[in-house]
């Protein structure tokens, strides 16, 4: 398994429905989101503060995310599209 530095986090990328409520699919720049969901796998042990302190981070594995679509790193891992992202790219938790 990939093991994310400072407050990296790796997650797995969740599809997206491409499908309205009502059912009409679509299709082309429609289809695609401003951001991203997937679950964490990993999570680094948090960023240096300046007194050498860390400061730990707020989600953690298994926490389903919306992160931001443009900025992050996309890696294929043992059969898996993974991506890795600061936690401030990180938009919100699923509760």
């Amino acid at each position: 398994m990939l093991r994310p530095l400072n407050d990296n986090v790796i997650v797995e990328v969740v599809e997206i429905e491409k499908k309205t409520a009502s059912g009409i699919i679509l299709a082309g720049d429609a289809a695609k989101p401003k951001h991203a969901e997937g679950v964490i796998v990993a999570v680094g042990p948090g960023k240096f503060l300046k007194n050498g302190e860390r400061l730990k981070l707020d989600v953690s594995v298994g926490d389903r995310v919306i992160y931001s679509g443009y900025s992050h790193t996309t890696v294929e891992h043992e059969g898996k599209d993974l991506v890795i992202l600061s936690e401030s790219d990180i938009l919100a938790i699923f509760e």
